[in-house]
């Protein structure tokens, strides 16, 4: 009988592995549009993320990641969260992790306005306001704070990847900013 050290993060899986279930199955994830509120709890800014694609094309995006085995949809979307705008950030999450979207991406376009050509996945999606300091880091470049205005118009509606433009602004809808 031989002895093992416990994997510390039995959640992840190698890139091998995770190419193999991208290729087999739909894999959940959860995405966040990271907002700030006036003290009526009203959204004032928006945040996107700025990004370099794959092909190293710039592309804007929201906060967005697997929900790893055993771990919790709040769990998740803190991980994430903490991951892109750093651990200053200071989330706000929801007390019910009920999201205000669905949104299923596929590999081929024409299935769904939303698609990833890596995979097939579904996404929860949340709007989660911010009270502290946002500092990108990963992949993310950097982090642009624009009005609701902003944020739905056909400029960044274009840079958006993956269709993730029509998920922002069923974001705003969702919380009334959506103009």
């Amino acid at each position: 009988m031989s002895v093992r050290t416990p994997d510390p993060n039995p959640g992840w899986l190698s890139d091998q592995e995770l190419d193999e279930i991208r290729r087999r199955l739909p894999l959940l994830y959860v995405e966040a549009v990271p907002v700030r509120v006036d003290g009526l709890g009203q959204v004032t800014e928006v945040g996107v993320l700025l990004r370099v694609s794959p092909s190293g094309s710039m592309t804007r995006t929201i906060v967005s990641g697997r929900v790893m085995y055993g771990e919790t949809l709040r769990d998740a979307l803190f991980r994430h969260l903490e991951k892109d705008l750093g651990p200053m950030a200071f989330p706000q999450l929801p007390t019910s992790p009920i999201p205000f979207s669905v949104a299923e991406y596929f590999p081929l376009p024409g299935v769904s306005s939303f698609t990833d050509d890596r995979q097939h996945a579904v996404s929860l999606a949340y709007v989660i306001p911010v009270t502290g300091t946002c500092d990108p880091r990963q992949d993310a470049l950097e982090l642009t704070w624009m009005t609701p205005q902003e944020a739905v118009s056909d400029s960044i509606h274009a840079e958006m990847e993956g269709g993730r433009g029509a998920l922002l602004r069923a974001a705003l809808a969702s919380v009334g900013r959506l103009y």
